[in-house]
């Protein structure tokens, strides 16, 4: 064998083994990669209570109930199924009914989810309260009717 064809060999051999060892990462993941599940999700695929998972989807208007002790409840939904989430803590302030929200947590049953954390999803036009304060005393405030229009 010559120089070359050794080298093209070694090559050939350590891009094999990347290869395998990235398939393997891959499937390893398959499930994991996913950055929320949605409720219809959840129950298609009949994932197992005790599953540590995000949900994701929004917040059914009419659902929220606040208890003692930062105690609230409130139903993630999509077009087909929805789910009841407890969740004890302080929500996000972009938290309120029919917006987007992820909640991580472990699915107690098919139809109850224990979050530990809940964030609220926004579009693409939000902005902080305190820089549209400072954008409208400078006078570059360009207010909702020039703001993109929301895609879904």
């Amino acid at each position: 064998m010559t120089r070359k064809q050794r080298r093209l060999t070694l090559i050939g051999f350590a891009g094999a083994i990347l290869a395998i060892a990235l398939g393997l990462v891959l499937y390893a993941m398959n499930d994991t990669i996913v950055f929320f599940n949605s409720p219809a999700d959840i129950q298609a695929k009949n994932v197992p209570p005790g599953t540590r998972i995000r949900l994701g989807g929004l917040v059914k208007e009419g659902s929220i109930q606040r208890g003692d002790d930062q105690q609230i409840t409130f139903e993630v939904m999509d077009a087909q199924s929805e789910i009841r989430v407890h969740y004890q803590g302080l929500l996000p302030d972009l938290f309120r009914e029919g917006q987007g929200v992820v909640a991580e947590g472990v699915l107690e049953s098919a139809t109850v989810f224990r979050a530990d954390s809940v964030l609220a999803k926004h579009d693409e036009n939000y902005m902080p309260r305190e820089v549209a304060d400072t954008l409208k005393k400078q006078g570059h405030w360009q207010g909702e009717a020039n703001a993109a229009p929301k895609t879904q």
